[in-house]
């Protein structure tokens, strides 16, 4: 990973990550996705998805994600 890069989020499930990357695309900040897991050590040692942004924008990725996280626990409740 590139210098000046920051994980704002980390999920053992695959289509999560892959939310969160479109969610903040769509607000117009670069993300990227890196992948940890190992199929050879899922049952022991599952990996996880790492969703990483530039760390200019780390603050608001973050606050995008909570809000995300926030709204996605109202609806269940």
């Amino acid at each position: 990973m590139e210098k000046d890069w920051v994980k704002v989020f980390a999920s053992n499930v695959s289509f999560e990550s892959e939310i969160i990357k479109g969610m903040l695309i769509e607000n117009e900040i670069e993300a990227v996705i890196v992948n940890r897991q190992d199929s050879s050590f899922v049952t022991m040692l599952p990996g996880m998805d790492e969703v990483y942004v530039h760390n200019s924008n780390e603050a608001k990725a973050k606050e995008l994600i909570a809000a995300s996280r926030e709204g996605k626990n109202e609806n269940n409740a």
